[in-house]
């Protein structure tokens, strides 16, 4: 057998090496930063540049994630309300005006001492006039009680009125005492006591409401409501993502309407 040429030795040798060294090189080129400070710091310099002279782009950005955002917590507080659709819909201590066969129910978290509440009041008002079929549930929920007694007094009031006196009585106190429009504090022992007046109420026992407004205060946080007022459409039974609505705030009669559409005919109403 003949000796291989010294040359091609030589050479494949030298290939040998090139191969074993590339790896180390390019993962060595790899860790080195793409720019310089300088760079990076120029770049920076052109970006806000034209940023600056583009501003609706911020403000574009700005939509886009606030919407992300509200779409995220839209959907966090549709999965509380079905986890909680036994308490949300089947509190015998709390307000329900409406047929008990009802498929549709609108429920609203509020305080009289809200001034949102107050203009939303009319609204469900004419809502519940447009809708007969659908059963409307009143959370008294007194965020303000901590600020004015009244809020308090009100709530404690009309849960009274409701379980003594019936839907008739509530509904005559609940839009009486928005009607007087004292609200943000204006609110009075007086305007409660002139409104159960007008719902003729008489005399009323003294129950106790803590528990039914504790309940209620731990659902509504539950179901992620920082304030009032809070309404949330969903069918009586076997309510899905695609059958609730939640409103977060006061919200237009139209919008209130199409939400019970929606629940009514996926509900198979």
């Amino acid at each position: 057998m003949s000796e291989p040429h010294p040359a091609v030795t030589s050479e494949q040798q030298a290939t040998d090496e090139n191969t074993s060294q590339k790896p180390a090189r390019t993962q060595a080129a790899a860790d080195e930063p793409l720019f310089t400070p300088e760079q990076e710091a120029r770049i920076g310099e052109i970006a806000q540049a034209w940023l600056l002279k583009h501003p609706e782009l911020l403000v574009e950005v700005d939509q886009k994630l606030q919407k992300i955002q509200y779409d995220e917590q839209m959907k966090a507080m549709t999965t509380a309300a079905i986890k909680h659709q036994d308490e949300m819909l089947n509190d015998k201590t709390v307000p329900a005006i409406g047929p008990e066969n009802a498929k549709v129910a609108v429920i609203e978290f509020f305080d009289y001492q809200c001034s949102v509440c107050a203009r939303q009041a009319p609204v469900i008002q004419s809502l519940m006039k447009a809708n007969p079929q659908v059963r409307f549930i009143f959370r008294e929920w007194p965020i303000f009680g901590y600020r004015w007694k009244p809020s308090f007094q009100a709530a404690e009031t009309g849960l009274r009125i409701w379980q003594q006196r019936g839907g008739d009585a509530y509904m005559k106190y609940h839009n009486a005492l928005f009607a007087s429009g004292h609200i943000e504090g204006a609110l009075t022992q007086k305007d409660v006591t002139q409104a159960a007046s007008a719902a003729s109420a008489g005399k009323l026992k003294n129950n106790d409401m803590l528990d039914t407004l504790s309940r209620t205060d731990i659902l509504a946080k539950n179901t992620g409501f920082q304030g009032t007022p809070g309404i949330v459409v969903m069918p009586l039974s076997g309510a899905t993502a695609d059958t609730v609505t939640i409103f977060p705030g006061g919200a237009m009669e139209s919008m209130l309407q199409d939400a019970i559409n929606k629940a009514s005919v996926q509900a198979g109403h």
